[in-house]
């Protein structure tokens, strides 16, 4: 299952600790 461009923005705004951030675990998790 794959997750859209869209999709994967929304997680990572909501997920990330500060501005710009795509590879803390909350936000690796969050988009598995």
């Amino acid at each position: 299952m794959s997750i859209t461009v869209e999709e994967k923005a929304k997680l990572i705004k909501e997920y990330a600790t500060k501005e710009g951030d795509t590879g803390s675990p909350e936000v690796q998790v969050a988009i598995l």
